[in-house]
């Protein structure tokens, strides 16, 4: 669903991103993880199409990231959530329906919208929204077109337990209707249960690329380790 080959991202002379290569299947839920500044969010960014890639090949389907048919095939979630200050959270939902011409989009919004708890939000402006329902409000949209391929990038940071536990019920649906799920985040607890495989960047490269059952096998030294344990384990300064 997604192949990334020889990536690299150079701003100047810093390099961003380091010649990495990843390919995720249909089902996959992957964490991608890192330090800060490791080039979590810039890979995210060129998958989609926000930045221009240096070097490499990006296909999703088959297809270019940046072609039409890729994006049709793809949703994005960003670590801040960008809405249009004077559109309701209706409104958002509408002009997604009408922009992907998704099917019955009223009956999968108010679905949703239910599901993050906004319906008495419905009616209101997004720039009277705190951080946190901005944030509910952008996972919707995003998951209205019902695509085959989704990016989140820290898509938990401001949500509440309950939308962070129905986010994570909502990866799993994604999964198990072959549904390919990439997610980026420093919140290691809320994915460890959840991903089948792990990529770990530091300094713009992957240095950990694999199953989640494998890495507990080979890099932990008990089966109670942690996630948080194995990733300060492969990030630490030797």
């Amino acid at each position: 669903m997604l192949k990334v080959e020889h990536l690299t991202k150079q701003y100047r002379n810093v390099v961003a991103v380091d010649d990495i290569s990843f390919t995720l299947n249909k089902g996959d839920i992957v964490g991608l993880l890192g330090p800060n500044g490791a080039g979590k969010s810039t890979t995210i960014k060129t998958i989609v199409g926000l930045l221009r890639k240096t070097a490499g090949v990006i296909t999703i389907d088959n297809y270019p990231n940046t072609s039409l048919e890729a994006k049709k095939r793809f949703t994005y979630v960003p670590e801040a959530p960008e809405l249009y200050d004077m559109l309701t959270v209706w409104e958002h939902l509408q002009f997604i329906g009408y922009a992907y011409d998704v099917a019955n989009f009223e009956e999968k919004a108010e679905r949703l919208i239910e599901r993050y708890d906004l319906w008495d939000k419905r009616d209101i402006l997004s720039k009277e929204l705190s951080k946190g329902m901005k944030q509910k409000v952008s996972i919707c949209c995003a998951l209205l077109p019902e695509p085959d391929l989704y990016l989140f990038d820290e898509p938990m940071i401001g949500l509440d337990p309950k939308s962070i536990r129905e986010t994570k019920l909502i990866f799993k649906e994604l999964s198990e209707q072959q549904k390919t799920v990439l997610v980026s985040t420093h919140l290691l607890d809320s994915i460890e249960n959840l991903c089948q495989r792990v990529l770990v960047m530091k300094n713009g490269k992957i240095i950990v690329d694999m199953a989640m059952e494998e890495m507990k096998r080979e890099l932990g030294n008990s089966e109670n380790v942690s996630l948080e344990d194995l990733f300060l384990e492969v990030t630490k300064d030797e």
